[in-house]
């Protein structure tokens, strides 16, 4: 989502005059487009901020600038600008501001009240990747998970118009793109006056020009088996599912507010295989949330051993601001969270790794 919106920040400024630069030595302005999922990610852009103290016009922008708004600068004084996720469009005009600063007058600027983009910035035909694009199709998330801060810096859900949405993907094709990924927090969960995501893949699939596409990502709450018949039936769609568990305890999935069962989650993975027949299966898990105790863990271990998924995207869980589990007490120190970490990425890699070997001996 976050290379998404670099691409249409880079748009928006080209359209507007800004030239982007092969280095950020030779840049006047750097922006600093920002994820608050994970707290490594927010430190790793102070750091880097502070590393152009003093030489560039700095600006904030993202996830971050919606979640710090003015306090931002008194984090960090070098600080020029704050723009959260829906007033990107507003960024010409505060560089055209700050550009006309003087000595005698300097102030900061912060932007973070608007509630929805306005839908012509995904039109400016800026793509980093000559032949493949991200398309957004839904903005912000209503699941509030106990753990998720994205609710609170990105809004409720909302839903682009299909018609905006084809649009978007039929100007890619014109620019020579022949792949799509299309995003959202909960993709599964689109609905445009009806048109369910189901639906919209359809469309997309009938598209002329285009080669393949996939979408990122779902939520198991919300899939079906029609859904899993539009991954196995449409022929450019890709044959891939990544379905976030984030634990494998019955207990810990209900304080996450995860809104599913396990026995569900198994349920949905036992169709999806049997519909999609040799379909890629991927997934999140969340290490060491509070109150996660040693048999919780295992029995993620042992989800992972029964599901054997062919990746995962693995995390130390990280205390957010607003959210409801940041008012949880957690039961683990640093250091064993790392080591659970670390068990269960090396289970995972053991699994990869097996299944790609037994892929690899079939084509054989």
């Amino acid at each position: 989502m976050n290379m998404r919106d670099s691409e249409v920040i880079c748009g928006l400024l080209k359209q507007a005059g800004y030239r982007i630069c092969d280095s950020d030595k030779d840049a006047d302005v750097v922006i600093f487009n920002t994820c608050s999922v994970r707290q490594h990610a927010e430190d790793r852009v102070w750091s880097l901020i502070g590393s152009y103290k003093g030489k560039k016009i700095i600006g904030l922008a993202g996830c971050m600038a919606q979640n710090y708004k003015e306090k931002a600068f008194k984090r960090d004084s070098s600080v020029d600008f704050v723009v959260g996720p829906q007033d990107i469009h507003k960024l010409p005009r505060i560089l055209d501001s700050l550009a006309e600063r003087n000595s005698l007058f300097e102030r900061k600027i912060w932007e973070v009240d608007s509630i929805k983009r306005p839908e012509e910035i995904y039109h400016s035909g800026f793509y980093q990747d000559r032949e493949h694009a991200y398309v957004v199709i839904s903005e912000g998330c209503s699941n509030f998970c106990s753990y998720c801060i994205v609710p609170y810096v990105r809004g409720p859900l909302r839903h682009r118009k299909a018609g905006d949405v084809l649009s978007e993907i039929r100007q890619a094709l014109d620019a020579g793109i022949t792949r799509v990924t299309l995003l959202g927090q909960n993709v599964n969960a689109y609905n445009d006056a009806g048109l369910d995501f189901t639906g919209l893949l359809k469309s997309v699939d009938a598209l002329g020009g285009l080669e393949q596409f996939s979408f990122f990502t779902s939520h198991p709450k919300d899939v079906n088996n029609e859904f899993f018949r539009a991954i196995r039936d449409l022929g450019k769609l890709s044959k891939s599912l990544h379905l976030p568990v984030q634990s494998g305890s019955e207990k810990i999935l209900k304080l996450m507010n995860r809104g599913y069962t396990l026995k569900e989650y198994l349920a949905s993975i036992d169709s999806y295989r049997k519909i999609v027949n040799g379909g890629l299966l991927t997934t999140d898990i969340i290490v060491g949330f509070p109150g996660e105790t040693g048999e919780d863990f295992q029995k993620t271990r042992d989800l992972l051993t029964r599901v054997k998924f062919n990746a995962a995207y693995i995390f130390k869980y990280s205390p957010r601001p607003n959210t409801e589990a940041a008012k949880m007490a957690e039961s683990l120190s640093s250091q064993e969270k790392e080591a659970r970490h670390k068990d269960i990425l090396d289970l995972q890699r053991e699994i990869s790794n097996k299944l790609g070997k037994r892929k690899c001996e079939k084509k054989n």
